[in-house]
């Protein structure tokens, strides 16, 4: 009869010292050792680690935003399916955070946030690449990163590229109904306008799915996409106004009421106007 099972016994035969174990796969002495408050206010850890985690799903999600965009490109519809499916799927994570940063009241917040100077995260250089790459794009938004190259480089890249929205249009431009010139030959670094053709062109996908049942999917994860991005921005809002009120924002911004405009930006208007005429 076998020994039962020992954790202390079988932890002693293993050895990680010539291999690499699970922290030095995940680099988490690099993670668990980036959170350096610069007061003595408890709050100030939760901020902090709220913000990153933020950062590190928003790279999730601009990989998954871009891969999709380059299988709608290459003709791949189905896995970009998928991928969509994952960052609505991360914009729900990101909603989920809001809950935890609103333990945090107001008096907390007060207690550390003159050290944060003129930090914000207005300056967020990826949440800015996320909304370009959905097509919420406005070079002037640019301008808070003017101190790092590196990065108005990788703004300015993308605006110099389709975005998620004009590889749909482009599917739709193809496989439905021709759009036209000023549609398919637009300044690429400005957002795109809700167009007629562009909503009768998805109209007809919505009255006929099953002629058109990839569009339709596609339309569908979009919407989906959009439906979540939307609750983060509202939550935003909500969270923002809780712990402090109508005060400008750390780096200057309107803060509530800026984030209140934000509220009206539509990234695929079409497919929020059409359901109204269906």
């Amino acid at each position: 009869m076998s020994d039962p099972y020992d954790p202390a016994r079988e932890g002693a035969r293993m050895s990680f010292e010539d291999a690499m174990s699970y922290g030095d796969y995940l680099r988490l002495d690099a993670i668990l050792g980036a959170q350096h408050p610069l007061s003595d206010a408890h709050d100030e850890m939760l901020f902090i680690i709220q913000h990153q985690t933020s950062e590190l799903w928003m790279r999730l999600a601009l990989h998954e935003i871009g891969a999709a965009r380059a299988a709608l490109s290459g003709g791949a519809a189905r896995p970009a399916f998928k991928m969509l499916a994952r960052v609505s799927r991360i914009f729900e994570q990101l909603n989920a955070a809001w809950d935890v940063l609103r333990t945090m009241t107001p008096s907390d917040y007060t207690t550390f946030r003159e050290a944060l100077g003129q930090s914000s995260g207005f300056q967020s250089w990826q949440y800015r690449l996320i909304e370009f790459t959905l097509g919420n794009r406005n070079p002037a938004m640019i301008r808070p990163h003017a101190h790092r190259p590196e990065i108005v480089a990788r703004l300015e890249a993308e605006l110099a590229r389709p975005s998620l929205y004009d590889a749909a249009l482009a599917r739709l431009d193809a496989e439905v109904a021709p759009l036209p010139g000023h549609i398919r030959e637009r300044d690429l670094s400005r957002p795109h306008a809700p167009d007629p053709a562009v909503a009768e062109a998805w109209t007809r996908v919505y009255r006929d799915p099953d002629a058109h049942w990839e569009l339709y999917e596609l339309a569908e994860k979009l919407v989906d996409l959009e439906d979540y991005f939307r609750r983060w921005r509202f939550n935003h809002v909500t969270t923002v106004e809780r712990v402090i009120g109508f005060k400008r924002g750390t780096g200057g911004t309107g803060g509530v009421s800026y984030l209140k405009k934000m509220l009206e930006v539509e990234l695929f208007p079409e497919l929020w106007h059409l359901r109204t005429h269906l």
